[in-house]
């Protein structure tokens, strides 16, 4: 059972214990952490109660220890023991792994003691919370989840009386199930208005908790035909194909270890690293293009931005530092371990993450995340952006999700291991990543698609668009020493000293692998970070398509196994059809792209491109076939993806023109004014502020030029409205360099950069 590695008292159970994060196991190994020190500051005063975080802020007094109320709030393990019986949790667990259905009996245990344990913590509602297909977007607070909330009442039934009185009760039938329309979220045509029905239903192995009072129970969410339009439903079939193939190839290496032995399941692992920046609310609401697109359409750096990396892991702004440990106190609270937070590259720019869990958990937590970030924020007059570029010429927002493979019983694929067992696993497991990433190259990209990455992907700040696998320069090595003979075992997972030549600071082992931050898909150590998610995205997509491909991966091995070949000839088979993919050079180089072709990997560097690729039959076949999709949710999954970039462009596009229009034409002709008498003065402007407007005309044209049909549409936005946004907004950050300051319509960058660090 993994644990966090806060203990705590609770009032309820009295007696001190570890809190259990998860109905299921991963391996026992944790990211390093990095935790600033911070203090609490005094705010303007909060409508928050006396006992939360953000009252104590505004009381001027400091903010409580965040670890002693840890994991209060979140129906774990431990906590459905004591409301609910050692035997119900034994079957409901064994449940989680069968897929089995409850029976009614254990049902009704379940919500019973899910209700006196929400009521007892002060819920009054319950809310099924599920994620629509909304992709990344510019939305302020990202990727968010959908609910309503019920509260805990019904009529009781059994009465005579003409008006039924109500009562406080939470039938089984209401925790499992909930209905709803389907047809007013993203469904690529599953869902109409006269064919609307929906339903939710409990994710099992995401815990329950509770935030403002309301019971937050995760949950699928899928068409009256049981048609997926959700992101977290491909995220179970996925982590189900895992466990198939991964038992299967375990079954099949012949492995007789008493880890692999005693397997029952391999489950997938992520721990993200979400980056976002914070601005001042009040600057940003005098942004038209903050408000509706998440990203700023025009600006100029200040002179000073992140030239000298002084922001990076420095000291952290009070009013910043007093809003990250308020939403750390309540994430733990509600069973997230948050570890680490600090400050990233760019100037107003953060990032926060969590110990890892099981991927279905940690997804959801990074979407709950996104959303305290979001309200906490507010209530402290700040505004959190996750948009991947919110800001033109200094870094963006990334989600890196360190992601890794292993069984119940304590077998980690990307670990290299403690005994040979183990080290079978990890060349094969390895071995199984590589081979998927390298078949199904495209599917990969996609999955990590949408119009706000699209700035970011290849920008010398992020990974290229390119997807390759950089398993280390030794690892790498070792590939090609299978692929001409070698043993599965010869590959020595050595670590290194790193010695400082002081007396005070001793030698320490180094990873077994370098670290290379240009890479898509890098090593670390016990896990894969995939770096090419987008900041404002739910991590469940790219978690998906993770899985599937490696399980395609293990079951192509398996293939190669149940024909009779050993396993180090299938291994190296594997690798050698797979070695183009393997790639531990500098990503960011001129010459990468150029080698990727001549390797035969694709350079998918827009969305359009990769929705495209995404609708190949190859991609159809590997998502049906590992249980992923139906070849109708495929369908409609491109559709979703098409809507979210094309309306996400033209919101765009409308904003930039209003902005224009309504804003820097009147400031220009008022600039202008200035130099009626001393025209000499006027300079470039008589000629710049003309420009602007004759580009936005032209703008305005080609968008009524729009041609018919989802992807048309879609590559005409990329490849002439977004080039004709980019020459428009060249002219318009000239201007700024010159008209009066003070009659710039909008907060500057400098303003929205620093002004709240004071």
């Amino acid at each position: 059972m993994f644990t966090s590695p806060l203990t705590q008292t609770s009032p309820a159970l009295g007696a001190p214990k570890v809190q259990s994060y998860s109905f299921v196991a991963p391996p026992a190994a944790r990211n390093g952490a990095y935790a600033p020190v911070t203090s609490a500051q005094q705010y303007r005063p909060s409508t928050a109660t006396a006992a939360s975080p953000t009252a104590a802020v505004a009381s001027g007094t400091k903010v409580p220890d965040a670890l002693t109320k840890a994991s209060t709030k979140v129906f774990n393990e431990a906590i459905m023991s004591k409301y609910c019986g050692q035997r119900v949790v034994q079957v409901f667990k064994e449940a989680v792994r069968t897929g089995a259905e409850l029976d009614q009996p254990t049902k009704a245990a379940v919500a019973k003691g899910l209700f006196t344990w929400a009521r007892e913590n002060g819920a009054t509602s319950f809310a099924h919370w599920f994620f629509p297909c909304r992709m990344g977007s510019g939305a302020v607070g990202g990727t968010l989840g959908a609910f309503k909330a019920d509260t805990f009442i019904d009529l009781v039934w059994s009465s005579d009386a003409t008006i039924k009185p109500f009562e406080s009760t939470f039938p089984a039938e209401r925790l499992f199930c909930g209905e709803t329309d389907g047809s007013s979220f993203p469904n690529g045509g599953l869902r109409a208005t006269h064919t609307a029905a929906a339903f939710t239903m409990w994710d099992r192995s995401s815990p329950c908790f509770i935030l403002d009072n309301v019971l937050r129970i995760p949950c699928c969410f899928v068409t009256h035909y049981g048609k997926c339009i959700d992101l977290k439903t491909p995220l179970l079939r996925s982590s189900d194909a895992v466990s198939r193939e991964g038992i299967r190839l375990l079954l099949n290496m012949g492995v007789q270890g008493a880890k692999a032995r005693s397997a029952k399941t391999v489950l997938s692992y992520v721990g993200w690293e979400q980056e976002f920046f914070v601005i001042p609310a009040d600057l940003f609401k005098k942004r038209p293009d903050l408000m509706a697109c998440g990203r700023t359409l025009v600006g100029q750096l200040p002179k000073r931005n992140q030239q000298m990396d002084l922001n990076y892991f420095g000291p952290m702004p009070n009013k910043v530092s007093t809003l990250l440990d308020i939403v750390e106190a309540k994430m733990l609270e509600i069973g997230v371990p948050m570890a680490v937070k600090h400050n990233e590259v760019a100037p107003g720019q953060h990032e926060m993450s969590p110990i890892f869990c099981v991927a279905s958990a940690s997804c959801d937590n990074n979407v709950i995340f996104m959303e305290i970030c979001t309200n906490e924020a507010q209530k402290l007059g700040l505004v959190v952006l996750f948009h991947e570029k919110p800001f033109a010429g200094i870094n963006g927002n990334g989600k890196h999700n360190n992601w890794s493979v292993g069984t119940d019983s304590g077998i980690n694929f990307f670990y290299p291991g403690k005994n040979d067992d183990e080290r079978l696993c990890f060349v094969t497991g390895i071995a199984a990543l590589a081979w998927g990433l390298k078949e199904y190259n495209e599917l990969v990209r996609v999955s990590v698609a949408h119009a706000g990455n699209d700035h970011r992907l290849g920008a010398q700040e992020a990974p290229p668009a390119i997807i390759s696998l950089y398993p280390g320069t030794g690892f790498e090595a070792h590939v090609d020493n299978i692929i001409s003979g070698a043993g599965l075992l010869d590959y020595q997972a050595n670590k290194q000293k790193a010695d400082p030549g002081c007396c005070a600071a001793e030698p320490i082992d180094t990873n077994v692998e370098d670290r290379n931050r240009t890479a898509p898909f890098p090593f670390c150590g016990n896990r894969f970070e995939f770096r090419a998610v987008g900041s404002s995205q739910n991590c469940a997509f790219p978690t998906t398509i993770c899985n599937t491909v490696w399980a395609a991966g293990a079951a192509h091995i398996s293939g190669y196994l149940e024909s009779g070949m050993p396993l180090r000839d299938a291994v190296a088979v594997t690798f050698n059809e797979c070695r183009s993919v393997i790639f531990t050079g500098n990503g960011y180089s001129a010459e990468w792209p150029v080698e990727a072709a001549q390797r035969g990997l694709p350079n998918l560097n827009t969305t359009p491109l990769a929705i495209e690729a995404f609708q190949s039959p190859k991609i159809t076949e590997v998502l049906t076939s590992m249980g992923i999709f139906g070849t109708d949710e495929c369908a409609a999954f491109a559709e979703t993806m098409y809507e979210n970039y094309n309306t996400t462009l033209c919101v765009e596009v409308d904003t930039l023109l209003k902005m224009i229009s309504t804003d820097f034409a009147p400031a220009f002709a008022k600039d202008l004014a200035t130099y009626k008498d001393a025209q000499f003065l006027a300079g470039e402007r008589t000629s710049l502020y003309p420009m602007v407007l004759a580009q936005a005309d032209k703008l305005k044209s080609l968008m009524a030029s729009m041609p018919d049909g989802l992807a048309q549409e879609a590559a005409f936005l990329c490849d002439v409205i977004k080039p004709q946004m980019v020459e428009l907004r060249k002219l318009v950050d000239a201007a700024e360099g010159l008209i009066e300051s003070s009659l710039y319509p909008y907060p500057t960058y400098e303003n929205l950069l620093y002004t709240h660090h004071f």
